[in-house]
């Protein structure tokens, strides 16, 4: 770098010490970014209706030059089925995600603010969700209520709050031992502007890892309810909606299970590799 000038000697410096990212996470990024697409532009991108039945097609194998992926039971285009799938299944996954995270971290703001009683209150409701396998709660809920789009994304977003209501909890009673919490107070900031404004972008990080690690849960889980029967409902379709009903025909057309399967796989693999990767980034013990 003797030859270079100064700003050309840095430029080089910094372009040395950008972090390697690792393989497997550019796939996934790019995995997740092409589920992202397709389920985006799957009215345009997918051949056929949802519903559109060929009867003189039924259980064709991939590879049709009608249908790339097969056809169902119904004579129903497998890939065009699929991309509408992914689209619901992500809906779900990302709407119970952030209701999940924003109702657990306004509870554990709430823990952290008033501590005494209403503390307790919500460290014994997280203690109560997290003892109870949530499967079972939404089988009652939904066997009870019915079963619909918005009552399901609802109940997702109970899944996993306890989680972001302890780490906004405990990080904010850090915080405002910290000292800067109070500082702010002192110059007349409200409790909302404290917490919002202040203590919230502070602890984003690690509610974003928390929320990488909690979005392939609710996929797994509102899989199983659809093939279980009481998750998305006909003539909707989802992942594991395709797979419950594709399960009678494993033998005869593999494909219709084997197609959202492995989107299945595929996604909460790559979902998970990219919140490992975050966790590892931002956490200040690795540096």
């Amino acid at each position: 770098m003797a030859d270079l000038s100064l700003p050309q000697q840095r430029a080089a410096r910094r372009r040395l010490s950008l972090p390697k990212i690792p393989t497997s996470v550019v796939v996934a990024v790019v995995w997740i970014l092409a589920i992202l697409v397709v389920a985006l532009l799957a009215d345009q991108i997918a051949p056929y209706s949802l519903t559109r039945m060929d009867l003189k097609n039924r259980l064709s194998m991939p590879g049709n030059a009608a249908h790339w992926l097969g056809t169902d039971e119904l004579g129903r285009d497998v890939l065009s089925r699929l991309l509408f799938s992914i689209r619901i299944s992500l809906l779900i996954a990302f709407g119970a995600t952030t209701i999940s995270a924003v109702l657990g971290t306004l509870l554990g703001f709430l823990a952290a603010h008033f501590r005494g009683l209403i503390e307790q209150i919500v460290l014994m409701l997280a203690d109560f969700q997290a003892s109870m396998p949530f499967l079972i709660l939404a089988l009652a809920v939904l066997a009870f209520f019915g079963s619909s789009l918005q009552l399901l994304v609802c109940l997702m977003g109970l899944y996993g709050w306890e989680r972001y209501a302890r780490i906004a909890r405990g990080l904010a009673i850090s915080a405002a031992a910290q000292g800067y919490a109070g500082a702010i107070r002192q110059l007349g900031a409200t409790p909302s502007r404290i917490y919002f404004r202040h203590i919230l972008p502070n602890i984003a990080s690690t509610l974003i890892v928390s929320m990488t690690l909690v979005f392939p849960e609710v996929i797994l889980l509102e899989s199983g309810l659809s093939f279980l029967g009481l998750g998305v409902q006909p003539p909707m379709t989802s992942l594991g909606n395709m797979v419950g009903y594709a399960r009678e025909y494993l033998g005869r057309a593999p494909c219709i299970m084997l197609a959202p399967a492995t989107t299945i796989v595929l996604t909460t693999l790559a979902v998970s590799i990219i919140g490992d990767w975050l966790r590892d980034k931002l956490d200040p013990t690795m540096k």
